[in-house]
């Protein structure tokens, strides 16, 4: 399904503010989401692979019944371009319990072809709700004589509560070279937080004969370590982990637990991991609430998003290290109040150029239900473009997805909301 617009992401703007919009865009939709079995309303962004398709995930939709009654339990589906345009190929369907639903985060790719991801709930039984899993999802066996051919579904891993982890976080897996599987719970672990669920694991699941075995390497305490990480994680060349947490630290933005966030750094050690918290948000000038992840530029420095805190409508920080001490600036604040700022993680080009998006907003511009943005460096300041303001309409709106960074710089991403059936959409933004 094809929605082809060429707009200028800024033409309804001021003429005082058109200096920021430096170059048309080229935006189109190149899926609207249906509610049937190719899902609806993502959350996550976009994967894609080496030959350019995209793979989706969709909290609802795919399958009707089960535990998830006519919303659907949620579907994987992929995106394969072509001389016409784009065809969807729905790729496995969501049947809840023990197998799993609402996938918020997005699929890796892994060995065989095969995707890798995680459902916030199903799994182990919890009332029918369960703490969710982990799965992966393999192309079938032999050559597939329609376009449409299911996958099969493996649950690696379902999550059991308590010290185990609990509802996968809504960042990626990530893969260490020994082909151990490593991710973030928002709840669960050995410590207290929000009624005694926990405060959160990093885990790490290793393949064994009998199957997946889950290590937690680490439970949050809610003190100065952090609380409920949101995202997931990322290595550096020296096998250390970093990540961030929505709670914990100082500051009072998280009425749950306290704090305003934390970016904490996990580091091996001959009695297992070591972790120190290597900034502590306060809410204020420096923001609050990093609901997304990081990214490591070139340089070996951690780039980010905080929802809460600058000016008011969150911030982009740089975390750089300096010596044998870590350096917070922040090199962006969203102006505000009123609206809810950038969620997702960032993507960085090889020139260093940033994109991301914001759920709402942003301000002082015509009413945007999320935008798209970019930061370039030029003359040791970074400046700030807005590449495309979502009106919530047919082109999508309420954007949590980051955006992928396909070739020739053409961006994708999805929507939770709006399009054609008003059940989001995946975009392509160009130029």
């Amino acid at each position: 399904m094809r929605h082809p617009s060429a707009l200028l992401s800024c033409v309804f703007l001021l003429v005082a503010v058109l200096a920021i919009c430096a170059q048309a865009q080229t935006y189109q939709v190149i899926h609207n989401f249906t509610g049937a079995t190719d899902g609806s309303h993502p959350q996550a962004g976009v994967t894609i692979d080496h030959s350019g398709s995209l793979y989706a995930t969709t909290t609802a939709g795919g399958y009707e019944g089960g535990n998830c009654a006519s919303s659907g339990c949620g579907a994987v589906v992929k995106l394969i371009q072509n001389a016409s345009g784009w065809t969807v190929v729905p790729l496995y369907a969501f049947q809840g319990g023990a197998g799993g639903f609402l996938p918020d985060a997005p699929v890796m790719t892994g060995p065989g072809g095969a995707l890798f991801g995680t459902t916030s709930a199903g799994g182990v039984d919890n009332n029918g709700y369960g703490y969710g899993t982990v799965f992966s999802l393999s192309p079938p066996a032999h050559a597939c004589q329609s376009i449409s051919c299911p996958w099969t579904e493996t649950v690696l891993y379902q999550f059991a509560g308590l010290s185990s982890g609990w509802q996968p976080s809504l960042g990626n897996l990530t893969f260490d070279p020994e082909g151990n599987i490593w991710g973030t719970t928002m709840d669960g672990g050995s410590n207290g937080c929000y009624g005694g669920f926990g405060c959160g694991v990093v885990f790490k699941l290793t393949p064994t004969q009998q199957g997946w075995t889950e290590t937690v390497v680490y439970s949050f305490t809610g003190g100065g370590d952090g609380a409920y990480p949101v995202s997931g994680v990322v290595f550096d060349h020296a096998g250390n982990i970093y990540g961030t947490t929505t709670g914990g630290g100082t500051g009072n933005c998280n009425s749950y637990v306290g704090g305003c966030g934390v970016i904490f750094k996990l580091s091996p050690s001959e009695n297992g991991w070591a972790e120190s918290a290597l900034y502590q948000f306060s809410g204020g000038a420096d923001g609050g609430v990093p609901v997304g992840g990081l990214t490591f530029s070139a340089s070996g420095a951690l780039y980010g998003t905080t929802e809460l805190g600058g000016t008011g409508n969150g911030t982009v920080f740089e975390l750089a290290p300096v010596g044998i001490e870590w350096t917070l600036n922040t090199i962006y604040t969203f102006p505000g109040p009123g609206i809810a700022g950038p969620t997702a993680n960032l993507v960085l080009d090889a020139a260093g150029n940033i994109y991301g998006t914001t759920l709402n907003g942003p301000p002082n511009y015509p009413p945007c239900a999320g935008s798209v943005f970019e930061l370039s460096l030029s003359a040791g300041v970074w400046q700030y473009q807005l590449l495309y303001c979502f009106s919530g309409g047919m082109d999508g709106g309420s954007p949590y997805s980051p955006v992928t960074l396909g070739a020739n710089h053409t961006l994708y991403g999805t929507t939770y909301s709006g399009g054609a059936y008003g059940d989001g959409v995946v975009w392509e933004l160009s130029q």
